[in-house]
Formats: structure tokens, C-alpha cells, sequence
């Protein structure tokens, strides 16, 4: 690993390094320790001026950069012994100046290297005012969770108590997460069970178009793959039909069309779908057995599944 770049400002810095993959959360925890112990140290920053580069690297053991530019006298920073570089940079007299480090994030910023971002003196001062408005917030909304649960024998359990609010708020959204999903689940279902109920007397629908039963029918609130189940049970319930379904969901339209295989050979879905997707301001397309479209127009739904039957005899003729 070694140095690929840096920006030292008042409040805050950056540090790019050549690594070949990301720096686990620990191990940024160790290094922000290892940096805080160093500035609570209060050490002197040493600088000596004037130091012949051989000097430098070999007697005081400066750490020089691979492919940096040095001349023939370089200035040395020394801090005690955790510290010595080669640098022309303005620096503090003493590491306590820094002020308390906090690293905010580490990243990829090209190939082959990282960047580690932190703030220091004010700039952390700042960050731990806002962690800790955070930190009230979240305390104030699960603060049962938080609470330690009495044992039997009236001490205070910690068994199944969140170490901290960021992680009693963690595992509040992981609940919230799986809550939404369950319910997701159950609502897709009662749409499914919905439209296939709204099929039970679906041959009222159903016409007969040169001797080929077309079925055009519209459910609304239906994602893609519940349409495309129920336009096989729609085929199989027909054995031999063209199904044009249509659902119309916050404004945008989903079309499908399946033709059961006995048909294929004299109509596909793809030429039944495109004019009627045109009606909607859509387009799509597909297999001879099974075609998609999509459209932006709901308004123009029922108008445009009621010309399928027409699509259809169209083509038949």
C-alpha cells in the first residue's frame, strides 16, 4: 500500500492509497484509534529543515513516495516515533491541534485505489452534534426497544437489547422491511385472487372472430408476471383462444397477449399486440404464442382493448 494523493484542510481531509479491495469497517475502527491515541498524545512536531535526501532516507528513515520528485535537500517531519516523512507542507506545532479525527467513509475512486475521508477539530465537533440529534430522535421513537428488561430477579436484562440507537433503528427497519414485504406478498395475492375471481364468467366476453374464440378483458393493479399467469389460465380455460388482457397501474398501461399453439400458424400475439399498444402511446412485442407491450395512456385502455376483436379479424383476413 502506499500514497496516491491528499487533501489537508482546517476541518477536514482525504487520503487516497493504492489497495486491491475495500477496508473493513474493524479495521477502520483500528486505524481512527490508532490516529486518536497520537493526537491525545499531544506530541511535538518535529521539523528539520535543509536535510540531504541520502540523510533523510537513511539516517532519519523518512518515508520518500515511489515516483515523487525529490531534490537534493529535502524538510523532514518527524513526530516522535510514530512519524517521519518527507514533506513541504504547513503542519501544527503540536498533534493535539488536530482536534478529535473522525472517519466518515472509505472508497474506490479508480482502479486499484481507495480513498479514506475524515474530519477533524470543528469539522468533528459538528458531526458529533448532528450523531447525536440523530441519536435523540431515534432514542425518542423506539425507546422501549432501548430499554434494558427487568430479570426475575429484578436486575436489569440486556439479553435481546440493542447495543446502541443505531442499532435498535437497524433492526426497527429490518422489522418494518419484512412487514412491508409480507404485506406486499398478501396484497398481490388478493389482486390475483380479485382478477382470476372477475374470469369465473368470463365466456360472456368471449367472441368468436372467424371461427376463433378472442377474449379482451381488462384488470387493473396487476404487475407483469400476475398477468402473464393469468393469461395462461385464461388459455387453458379456453383451450383454443386469443387472450388480450390489459392493467392500468399509477397511470401507466400493461398489455398481454397469448395465443394458444393450435393458432399460432394463422395469427401470432406480436402482430395482435402492436396496434392495440399504438392505442395507448405504447409498444411491445414478443413470441407467435406470447407478446408484451407497455403504454402511458390509461385513459385510452377500454377504447383500445375493445378494437382487439377487430385486430384480430383483421389479421384473420
Amino acid at each position: 500500500m502506499k500514497q496516491a494523493g491528499s487533501l489537508v484542510a482546517p476541518n477536514h481531509l482525504r487520503f487516497d492509497f493504492s489497495h486491491f479491495t475495500g477496508v473493513a469497517e474493524e479495521e477502520l475502527q483500528d486505524i481512527e484509534d490508532i490516529i486518536n491515541k497520537e493526537v491525545l498524545r499531544n506530541e511535538r512536531v518535529e521539523v528539520i529543515e535543509n536535510v540531504p535526501i541520502d540523510v533523510a532516507v537513511n539516517e532519519y528513515h523518512a518515508m520518500a513516495l515511489f515516483g515523487e520528485k525529490y531534490g537534493d535537500r529535502v524538510r523532514v517531519i518527524k513526530i516522535g516515533d510514530f512519524s517521519t516523512e518527507l514533506c513541504g507542507g504547513t503542519h501544527t506545532a503540536q498533534t493535539g491541534e488536530i482536534g478529535l479525527i473522525k472517519i466518515l467513509k472509505e472508497g474506490s475512486v479508480s482502479s486499484g485505489v481507495r480513498r479514506i475521508e475524515a474530519v477533524t477539530g470543528e469539522g468533528s465537533l459538528l458531526h458529533f452534534r448532528k450523531d447525536h440529534e440523530l441519536e435523540s430522535v431515534v432514542a425518542g421513537l423506539f425507546g422501549p426497544t432501548l430499554a434494558h428488561k427487568p430479570r426475575k430477579d429484578g436486575a436489569p436484562s440486556d439479553e435481546g437489547v440493542p447495543d446502541s440507537p443505531a442499532e435498535a433503528l437497524k433492526l426497527e427497519l429490518e422489522k418494518k422491511d419484512a412487514e412491508i414485504k409480507r404485506l406486499g406478498r398478501e396484497l398481490d395475492q388478493a389482486r390475483m385472487k380479485s382478477a382470476s375471481s372477475s374470469t369465473a364468467n368470463i365466456s360472456e366476453k368471449v367472441k368468436e372472430v372467424k371461427g376463433v374464440k378472442v377474449l379482451s378483458h381488462r384488470v387493473d393493479n396487476l404487475e407483469r408476471a400476475q398477468l402473464r399467469t393469468l393469461v395462461d389460465q385464461l388459455r387453458d380455460k379456453l383451450g383454443s383462444a386469443v387472450v388480450v388482457l390489459g392493467s392500468a397501474s399509477d397511470g401507466n398501461v400493461s398489455l398481454i397477449v397469448g395465443v394458444t399453439k393450435d393458432l399460432t400458424g394463422r395469427i401470432q400475439a406480436g402482430k395482435v399486440i402492436g396496434p392495440i399498444a399504438q392505442k395507448v402511446g405504447g409498444k411491445g412485442g414478443g413470441r407467435p404464442d406470447l407478446a408484451e407491450a407497455g403504454g402511458k395512456d390509461a385513459a385510452a385502455l377500454d377504447a383500445a382493448l375493445g378494437e382487439a376483436y377487430g385486430v384480430v379479424e383483421s389479421l384473420l383476413t
